[in-house]
Order: C-alpha cells, then sequence, then structure tokens
C-alpha cells in the first residue's frame, strides 16, 4: 500500500450606532504620521532601529502564531438527503468532541433532549434541521467548525450558501439507499466549488447494499473515484466494526449506554483471528473483500482529495456511535485546512496580516426574547479581534464590531478573536447582506453568493390591514435572511409580495414564523407557476422583444426581470420564439445596489 502523500493543494476558488446590536458604523477616518526630524541625534536613531527590529520582530511572531492557529482549524459541513442521519451523526461528532455529554435523538421523546443543533420550535417539533447553524469544539489539538446544514431539501438553497463558507464537505449516505437526489444536486455544486468530500457510508448496523456495489455506484453516477479508509466487517445486526486500510487494526464497537460514546476495541487481524471477538466468516470475508481494493491499485493522494476528484470513505453507524471515533481521527488527518479565497483583489491567503471576512447567513429571533438578528460571518484572512473596526466593501463604511458571538445552536457567548475557518456572530441592525465583504487594508471583496431558480410561488396576503408594519418587518427581515426569495409583481399598486421558493415546506416556514415571532397572521394563494428565469440582460433585453406569451414577468428584489413560467414546455416555446432573449437559473451577484423593500 502506498503511503500517504504530505502535500495538500490549495483550492483557491474562487457615524451610527446601534442602541442593542453593538455594532457601529462610522466615516472613515485618515491618519497622520509626524514628519521626520531633521536633528534626530545618534542614540535617537539607534532607538528607532531597535523599535523597528522590535517591530518587525513582533510582527513575524503574529504571522507564525496565526499560522499555526490556521493549521489547527478544519472547517466542513454535512451534506445528504433526507434521513440519512445527518442531524445524527452531527451530534455524534459533538459527543466525541466532547462539546455535548450526551446525545439526544432526532425525535425526541418524553425526557429525552433535544436535538443540540436545531433550535428552532418548529425543528423541534418535526424532529428536522430547517435552518443553518455553527457547531465549534476542540478535538484532539484540533478546532473544529460544523456547518449544520438543513437536511429537508425544501432548503437546500440554504445548503448551497453554508457550502460557500465550507472548506470541506461530508457526503452522508444510506447504506440501503445508496445515492439519492438531494445527494446529488448537493454534490454538483461541491464539485463547482472544488470542495474536497468525505463520504460516510451510514445505518451499516441495518440491513443495506453491498459496500463494493455502493462504491461502484458513486464512482459511476458521480465521476467520483473512492479510496475507503476503513472496511466494515458485517452489516446488519452482524455489523460488528471496521478494518482500518492504512494500519491494518481490527476496530470492533460495542454497544454503549443510549446516548453515550461506544465502546471500541482495537487489535491486530491475528488477535481477532485467535481470541475469537467476532465471528470468523465475517473477518475473512471483510479481508478477502480489503484484498480486492488493494489490487484495484489505486491510492490515497491528498493532492486529488483536496482537489475534490478522491473521496475518503468511511463505514459506520451514526446511530449506535459505530465508526464516529475512527472518522473523526482520520477526517482531522486527511481535511484541508482553511485556503486562499477568489476575490477582486486576486486569492487572499489565510495567513495574511489582514482581516477580511463574508457574510454567508443572516438569522433573525434566534433568540425570541431579545428580537435579535445575527449575521454569520466566515473569517478568509488574518486574526478577527473583538471591537476591532473594519471596512464594509458594498457601503464604503467603516464599522465597529464590539459583540462578536460564537454560536452553537441557539447558545451563543462573546468571543475575543477569531481566526480563518472560524465562523462568528454579528448583532446586524439591517447593516448586513448576504455576501458582503469586511476586511481592513486594500479594498477586497470576496465573491458574492448568487439565487437560484425557485420551483414554488405563492401569494403572501396579509388580510389584517392594522398589522401591516408587523408583516412589512417580517417580510422584510426574512428576505433578507435568504429564509425565501420575494417577488413583486410588475404593477407597482399590488402591493403583496410573491414567495418563490424550491420547496412546499419554506413557504410554511414562512408562514410559521411570521406568525410566531411577528404576531402577523397569513394566507397563501398558489400562483400555479413550476419555473423561474433571470433575464440576462435586464429591462432593456426584455422590452426589446416586445410581447410575450405563455408567462408573467415579476421584479426580484433587486428590480431585475424574472419570467415565470408554468412548465419547461412553456419555457422552451418562449426560447424558440426568441432565441435572442438570453435566461438564467441563477440570478447575477448584486454589489453595491439596496435591494427593494415592502
Amino acid at each position: 500500500m502506498a503511503a500517504p502523500v504530505t502535500g495538500w493543494q490549495a483550492g483557491a476558488m474562487a457615524s451610527s450606532t446601534s442602541g442593542s446590536g453593538g455594532t457601529t458604523a462610522t466615516s472613515p477616518s485618515p491618519t497622520t504620521s509626524p514628519a521626520p526630524s531633521s536633528t534626530a541625534s545618534p542614540s535617537a536613531s539607534g532607538d528607532a532601529r531597535s523599535e523597528a527590529g522590535g517591530s518587525a520582530s513582533g510582527a513575524s511572531a503574529e504571522l507564525a502564531a496565526l499560522a499555526e492557529a490556521v493549521a489547527r482549524r478544519r472547517n466542513f459541513a454535512i451534506i445528504s438527503h433526507p434521513d440519512a442521519g445527518k442531524t445524527t451523526l452531527t451530534e455524534k461528532l459533538l459527543l466525541y468532541g466532547g462539546a455535548i455529554q450526551q446525545a439526544g435523538a432526532v425525535k425526541a421523546k418524553g425526557e429525552q433532549r433535544k436535538v443540540t443543533s436545531d433550535w428552532m420550535e418548529l425543528e423541534k417539533q418535526r424532529g428536522i434541521s430547517i435552518t443553518s447553524t455553527v457547531l465549534q469544539f476542540d478535538y484532539a489539538g484540533s478546532t473544529i467548525n460544523l456547518l449544520d446544514t438543513p437536511g429537508h431539501q425544501d432548503f437546500s438553497e440554504d445548503t448551497y450558501r453554508t457550502l460557500a463558507a465550507a472548506d470541506n464537505a461530508v457526503m452522508l449516505e444510506d447504506a440501503a439507499k445508496g445515492l439519492e437526489p438531494q445527494t446529488r444536486k448537493l454534490f454538483e455544486v461541491c464539485r463547482l466549488r472544488r470542495i474536497p468530500i468525505f463520504t460516510f457510508i451510514n445505518k451499516m448496523d441495518r440491513p443495506g447494499r453491498d459496500p463494493l456495489e455502493l462504491l461502484d455506484e458513486i464512482e459511476q453516477e458521480l465521476g467520483l473515484a473512492c479510496w475507503p479508509v476503513n472496511w466494515p466487517i458485517g452489516s446488519g445486526d452482524r455489523f460488528r466494526g471496521v478494518i482500518d486500510r492504512r494500519s491494518h487494526a481490527v476496530i470492533l464497537f460495542q454497544r454503549a449506554e443510549r446516548g453515550r460514546a461506544s465502546e471500541e476495541k482495537v487489535l491486530s487481524v491475528e488477535e481477532a483471528r485467535s481470541s475469537g471477538a467476532v465471528e470468523p466468516e465475517l473477518l475473512e470475508a471483510a479481508l478477502e473483500e480489503l484484498e480486492l481494493l488493494e489490487g484495484a491499485g489505486a491510492e490515497l493522494d491528498l493532492e486529488r482529495v483536496h482537489a475534490g476528484e478522491l473521496s475518503p470513505v468511511f463505514f459506520g453507524s451514526a446511530m449506535t456511535n459505530f465508526g464516529v471515533r475512527p472518522f473523526l481521527d482520520a477526517f482531522l488527518e486527511l481535511a484541508q485546512k482553511p485556503t486562499p479565497r477568489a476575490s477582486s483583489a486576486g486569492a487572499i491567503n489565510p495567513i495574511g496580516p489582514g482581516f477580511s471576512g463574508f457574510v454567508f447567513k443572516l438569522q433573525a429571533n434566534m433568540d425570541p426574547r431579545h428580537r435579535d438578528r445575527v449575521a454569520f460571518v466566515r473569517v478568509c484572512s488574518g486574526r478577527f479581534e473583538k471591537d476591532m473596526t473594519v471596512q464594509h466593501a458594498r457601503t464604503g463604511k467603516a464599522i465597529r464590531l464590539s459583540r462578536p458571538q460564537k454560536l452553537f445552536g441557539q447558545d451563543r457567548e462573546v468571543v475575543e478573536d477569531a481566526y480563518p475557518g472560524d465562523v462568528i456572530g454579528l448583532n446586524n441592525p439591517g447593516m448586513f447582506a448576504i455576501g458582503d465583504t469586511l476586511y481592513l487594508g486594500p479594498k477586497v471583496e470576496y465573491e458574492g453568493i448568487p439565487c437560484f431558480s425557485p420551483e414554488i410561488f405563492a401569494w403572501l396576503r396579509n388580510p389584517n390591514p392594522s398589522a401591516f408594519k408587523s408583516f412589512r418587518k417580517g417580510v422584510n427581515e426574512l428576505r433578507e435572511e435568504g429564509a425565501v426569495q420575494i417577488l413583486y409583481d410588475t404593477d407597482q399598486s399590488k402591493r403583496d409580495p410573491i414567495l418563490a421558493a424550491v420547496g412546499q415546506l419554506q413557504l410554511e416556514v414562512v408562514q410559521y414564523r411570521l406568525e410566531n415571532e411577528y404576531g402577523v397572521k397569513t394566507r397563501l394563494e398558489p400562483m400555479g407557476f413550476t419555473v423561474a428565469r433571470w433575464v440576462s440582460g435586464g429591462w432593456p433585453a426584455l422590452e426589446s422583444v416586445g410581447r410575450i406569451f405563455n408567462c408573467k414577468p415579476v421584479r426580484d428584489a433587486w428590480d431585475r426581470p424574472v419570467l415565470l413560467f408554468k412548465n419547461d414546455w412553456n419555457l422552451n416555446q418562449l426560447q424558440e420564439d426568441h432565441p435572442e432573449l438570453e435566461l438564467s437559473t441563477v440570478a447575477p451577484v448584486v454589489s453595491g445596489v439596496e435591494p427593494i423593500t415592502l
């Protein structure tokens, strides 16, 4: 077996104060330096040289500390189809990382705890994740940032945005079902961003498909080469453990008390044979399959892993804790550290003197008692410090960040500093938008996060005119955080917004939150459209083709034309009639333009 490659590939991808938020915007103030004195004494010159040397030494020490902090960080998101066990795996990783003492079941019953990563009441009621959050914990000398994403396919756009902040992705599969539609869709997003993908085949304690068949499906259908880091011993009710492919250690699992870490026994192959710790036929079958894998000639190449071309594969069961710790240990060894990111100033190295980061998510009312609004910022370069004043690229304003927070589900604490790969929460009194860049030093602006094509459209009616103020506030804030896209009729006398979403559950959540967080009951009226396309050339391009049929022109929040179609046939018909009209499934990124509000 070839030794693992040690190199890694940098995947370059691309004055008003809020009384409650603690975020202050000020006008940039120029700094002046005193003119050098022409009568400086020799001793003064020596002092200056000493100070310069000390300054250089201090800067070097700061960069060394920054490099060490970056090397310790691992950042990842989990992608999966609903019910593959994403929330369960998330909690078990937190359990092994010591972030929680006991994991709760996905659907809590009786005295069981609610899922740590799910904070919204609707999530707890339905036993699903429908928002993104950030979970940071330390394990084996590393700091891990787990970007928890919605598991339900109706919230895939929230997952797209979160993947923009991830350095690695864990693709979670059900051993019985293999690849599923949502997994395929999210994999394509990872491929576009060249994100390294680690595969965890879950639910091995239940009847499932042959492991070799599952690997072949990934390679054939996704074009992603696989390298199993461990191999299962048995499956279903005879799943006993795994064989580590690199060390050839046999790791056997024993069930532990519910919600606790499983007990593991590590043996050599010969010890496993002689001790009778596992049924001989299961062990020999697993070893034979490993021989087949070795004969295939594939090697574990970290450059290919970090380029998103080769996926390390793990087997286990999140519900029973089998295989979770071996996965976490290997992931820390193989995963990509925070990498350079594409920007208007070129690729930005994380180990640079100037802080920079971008907003990838907004969330309102995570703490309903305080009616707060939080902006999630991925730190990309330099060291972030509490109370630092940064530049806001979109508005050009200087903003003092006085209350940065580390979020753990709904819990939070004030942070003093953060490093590339970390995610911080900033109180948002309405000044941040998804995709905004914050920076120190020369101006830099990271690539924006586009809007994806929705598939369900409905008028949102407010039957109570006296509640219009709350209705307007709720709609605007939920649009800001990306809970749903908002469209408007081209007839500006029609003030009711159009909700545009990927799935029906998104619309239900908006109604639920408007009622529970803003005190407004609403009514939805479906519109009967299933396809949306942005007009690439804007309003002039749309006006140039004259009258169009079988579609409805509307405006998005940035006053760009969007065409709604009942089906793909109507879309194709328009494209045949007007081939000069360029349409896009993804909205272009907007910079420096304020969105329309209700």
